[in-house]
């Protein structure tokens, strides 16, 4: 059996190839793949070639954000059948690493991370029609979803863990600066979690739509309205907890500006070296807490997306079919009206 994937050779050289696809070993499942959504740092990969000191070094097959249905099993598998929906995990660490054996496999000292270059060899991705995985990381998928927002799994997972690193959110003040996939995602965790105010910023009016819609309070766009957030940023700050999720430069001092004296705030964005103003963060004894991925929190997030619970339809912008691939980057990189973009893979 041959599928098509979506492998990037260079900076926007994206190609769809046909690749063999194997029959499924002990403990593995044959899927046919339906939902994957383009993340940030494909992206990154695709525009710039890379993100920080992450390069791609060899063509890489990208997703790593992707749903669907059982079409084969491998000898020993139980608990999953034919035609079942199913999220997968693109988490793959060792289990024998210090990190591992500490239960911190988020911080695996040979994690495999499908769709990533971080390794070389790179970790192949998910934008394929037919994907041979271990059964371990296929998630059954409950409730009347789609492939689609089950497909979303993987980021709300991130958000999850984001989330769990800023503690007990119930009743608390929260900004959120960056209204991006995961920005959306955390105001909906966070909402989830029992925050009781939370303010969005973001340079878009539609991204801070779909902010609102998730379940934020109130919106403000930066760009237009740069002196709302001064009524934050009296008497040494207003919020309990901030979630960064853009890592511009900017919403960083904003952020540091706007949360209380021992205050928390959480950095999901990811970028360059950036300056920041290190008198504030002593001086009102900041707590700057790094987040990165998930763990256990995919299985978690995978429920409630399936009951509903946490709704991610309103992220979801667009879809393009795989053999528009290049199309579909291209909607993914201008902000100003997409969210998150998703191909598709069922015929």
């Amino acid at each position: 059996m041959q599928t098509r994937t979506v492998r990037l050779h260079a900076e926007r050289i994206l190609k769809i190839e046909m690749a063999p696809v194997p029959e499924p070993g002990a403990g593995e499942v044959l899927l046919k793949m339906a939902a994957g959504g383009i993340c940030g740092s494909d992206l990154h990969y695709y525009q710039h070639g890379g993100f920080g000191p992450v390069r791609v070094r060899e063509p890489i097959i990208l997703g790593h954000e992707a749903a669907g249905y059982v079409e084969a099993l491998g000898s020993g598998v139980s608990g999953l059948t034919i035609g079942q929906l199913v999220a997968v995990n693109p988490s793959q660490p060792c289990g024998r690493c210090r990190f591992c054996l500490q239960g911190m496999a988020i911080h695996c000292l040979d994690m495999q991370f499908m769709g990533s270059a971080m390794r070389l060899p790179h970790a192949q991705g998910m934008f394929r029609d037919h994907l041979v995985v271990p059964a371990q990381q296929c998630f059954w998928v409950g409730g009347d979803v789609s492939a689609g927002e089950v497909a979303c799994s993987e980021p709300l997972a991130v958000c999850l863990h984001a989330v769990s690193r800023a503690g007990n959110l119930v009743g608390k003040r929260v900004l959120v600066t960056g209204a991006g996939p995961i920005g959306t995602l955390v105001v909906a965790a966070a909402r989830h979690a029992g925050a009781d105010e939370i303010v969005v910023t973001d340079l878009t009016d539609a991204a801070l739509q779909r902010a609102q819609a998730m379940g934020a309070s109130r919106t403000i766009n930066v760009a237009k309205q740069a002196e709302a957030l001064a009524e934050f940023e009296a008497d040494k700050g207003w919020f309990d907890v901030v979630f960064e999720c853009s890592a511009a430069s900017p919403a960083i001092r904003n952020a540091i500006a706007a949360v209380k004296p021992r205050g928390t705030i959480v950095q999901v964005g990811v970028g360059g070296d950036t300056a920041v103003p290190l008198n504030m963060i002593v001086g009102k004894e900041i707590l700057w807490i790094g987040s990165q991925r998930f763990d256990n929190e995919f299985a978690v997030a995978v429920n409630l997306i399936s009951s509903r619970s946490i709704d991610v339809r309103p992220i979801i912008s667009h879809s393009f079919p795989i053999n528009e691939a290049a199309a579909a980057f291209e909607v993914a990189g201008d902000r100003s009206t997409a969210c998150k973009v998703q191909l598709t893979f069922l015929p």
